[in-house]
């Protein structure tokens, strides 16, 4: 199984529109170091059949799939329903296309529900031969439960994410958790002794709707985790200061970065 990082970058992504010369709002990252340009967090899953389940669609979804080299994907997997994971939505068409079919969504109930009131057209049955829209078929999930998709076994757990909710999942020795600020019990069983976690570090400083570093640390240390990369990341998170001052076993995440599992 391999891991796609599409992006790492937080809602507005690095830079953020803006700046002195309208050119980007960098905060503390160096614009010289391409590793701290980020687009909106998205990952691919690809199982060792070739298959692969998209997580989230970013509204950078077009540029992330052209420059992984990615024209083909099997599922879609929702975390939540935000802009920054679902704006993307519209570039599915062209997954259509090339698959040659509607693809199946995963999302829990409220989520799938927000997607379809937003993009009613995508959830329409398809006519065809042609794809002139994103054709999707849903798939209610629950957290607290297992599903297979596309030959993965997903274990899925609930996550606070400011006053609502987000899903995060394992499957094997793998984790992803964007978009999370506290985890119950129920998700610590799930996701301990992970041999690689993705998990959303926004920022240094505490934060209301994100997990910040000092708080990562703490979960990986009481979760045992092996490898912690961190996604989700603003314009506090310099590359070359986490490469300097992050402690062993947690690192940056980058747009482009495979982890071979």
């Amino acid at each position: 199984m391999r891991v796609v990082v599409l992006g790492c970058g937080g809602s507005a992504a690095v830079p953020m529109i803006g700046g002195e010369d309208g050119r980007g709002d960098w905060g503390v990252c160096d614009p010289l170091e391409s590793r701290n340009r980020r687009s909106r967090s998205s990952i691919v899953v690809e199982g060792d059949d070739g298959r692969r389940v998209l997580v989230d669609t970013s509204p950078d979804l077009r540029n992330q799939l052209l420059a992984n080299g990615i024209g083909r994907v099997e599922a879609i997997f929702y975390t939540h329903a935000h802009a920054d994971h679902v704006a993307g939505l519209d570039d599915v068409r062209s997954l259509n296309r090339n698959l040659g079919r509607p693809l199946q969504v995963f999302g829990t109930a409220p989520v799938l529900a927000e997607i379809s009131d937003r993009f009613a057209y995508a959830f329409r049955p398809w006519t065809p031969p042609s794809f002139y829209r994103p054709v999707l078929l849903p798939r209610v999930i629950v957290a607290g439960q297992a599903v297979e998709i596309e030959g993965l076994r997903l274990d899925l757990f609930e996550q606070v994410h400011g006053s609502g909710t987000t899903l995060g999942f394992r499957v094997g020795d793998f984790t992803y958790s964007t978009d999370v600020v506290a985890l119950d019990d129920a998700a610590k069983r799930v996701i301990a002794g992970s041999r690689t976690w993705i998990v959303d570090c926004f920022q240094r400083a505490p934060h209301p709707a994100h997990a910040s570093l000092d708080l990562v640390r703490l979960w990986s240390q009481e979760l045992g985790i092996k490898r912690t990369v961190l996604t989700h990341m603003g314009t506090d998170m310099d590359w070359a200061w986490m490469r300097d001052s992050l402690p062993p076993g947690i690192e940056a995440a980058h747009d482009g970065l495979i982890l071979t599992l």
